[in-house]
């Protein structure tokens, strides 16, 4: 019988990096090293693979590009690789190299659609291959010890820690440990290629049904969605724009308690009017709003991403105000244009 496997799936992004010098963190070109090149700067990842399994290691290159770029092809040809990694019996577990930048957008699309039973975890770099300060050798070490524990759902390994897809945001544009888990803190920490759980998954929804998958592996793009913020001094006029130009959704990163200003809250409300889907969400790092209306229970037998929409989305009594999504705006932006994809 032959052994399981751990397949690396490689993306690009700073992890798959090179500079011109090795004193060089910035500037650098992302996504120029192959998957198997970032394997073989880690000689003993055979060995953290191996685990208590005996899997081996697989590794397939699907991108090789700057996570700033991330496009729904990538996302397209990345979900179907993992739906079909995960419906192959002798894959234990995924590995995925990424860029930092929209690195939590990716993992949330892929919770929310795949809700996986195995483990597929994330991992990334703040900088290059090439760099004196070089973090993706040790998060790919890390990453592949996450992999091999079995625990499923969606990670990512960076820095020692281990974030869930929902909480995990980057939060800082330079440091190696840009990525946060708001609220709660990590759910676990790797130390010297030992896991160390601190705090249980959530519990999983139902995944996408196969036809549903199908359909959005069909699609040649996303639902227009655009994300706007609430601040000092806004106006009517972007909403204006938006709407006249055919957007199909606004979420809004209002202020504090996700609230907006008067001006471009009367402006989602008449884009409400006119059919276009309006979320708002609060543009601080920490928490989420309080007191915005009851929450909007799912319906059983519902996939997975719906569950996760409806348990998350306040609909206010009032109609002049907006629906609060209890989500990161850049998560809430993505669950909108799934469900919009959805609902169509």
């Amino acid at each position: 019988m032959p052994n399981p496997k751990i397949v690396i799936l490689g993306t690009g992004g700073t992890i798959a990096g090179e500079a011109a010098e090795s004193t060089q963190g910035v500037g650098y070109r992302a996504g120029q090293i192959s998957v198997q090149g970032l394997i073989a700067a880690v000689p003993d990842l055979p060995r953290i693979a191996a685990g208590r399994t005996g899997a081996v290691l697989d590794a397939v290159q699907l991108a090789q590009v700057d996570s700033k770029d991330m496009d729904w092809g990538v996302w397209r040809t990345l979900l179907k690789a993992t739906a079909q990694a995960l419906d192959d019996a002798d894959i234990q577990a995924l590995v995925i190299t990424h860029g930092t930048d929209t690195l939590e957008e990716t993992a949330w699309l892929l919770q929310a659609v795949l809700q996986p039973g195995k483990p597929v975890v994330l991992t990334c770099a703040m900088r290059p291959a090439t760099s004196l300060q070089a973090d993706g050798p040790q998060n790919l070490r890390d990453a592949v010890a996450v992999a091999a524990g079995g625990q499923g759902g969606v990670w990512v390994a960076a820095a020692g820690e281990v974030h869930a897809a929902r909480q995990v945001l980057k939060v800082h544009p330079y440091r190696l440990n840009a990525m946060h888990s708001y609220e709660g803190g990590p759910c676990a920490y790797v130390e010297e290629g030992r896991v160390r759980w601190v705090a249980a998954p959530s519990a999983a929804c139902s995944a996408w049904a196969q036809a549903d998958l199908l359909d959005l592996l069909s699609c040649d793009e996303l639902p227009w969605v655009e994300l706007l913020q609430s601040g000092a001094a806004q106006g009517a006029r972007a909403v204006n724009a938006l709407v006249g130009a055919g957007v199909q959704g606004l979420v809004v990163a209002g202020t504090g308690n996700a609230t907006v200003h008067h001006e471009l809250q009367q402006a989602l409300l008449r884009a409400r009017e006119q059919g276009v889907m309006v979320w708002c969400a609060t543009r601080c790092l920490e928490g989420q709003t309080v007191g915005q209306g009851e929450p909007v229970a799912g319906d059983a037998g519902e996939a997975g991403l719906m569950d996760e929409i409806k348990a998350q989305l306040c609909r206010a009594a009032d109609p002049q105000m907006l629906d609060c999504v209890l989500l990161p705006p850049s998560k809430a932006r993505v669950a909108m244009m799934l469900e919009l994809l959805r609902s169509s």
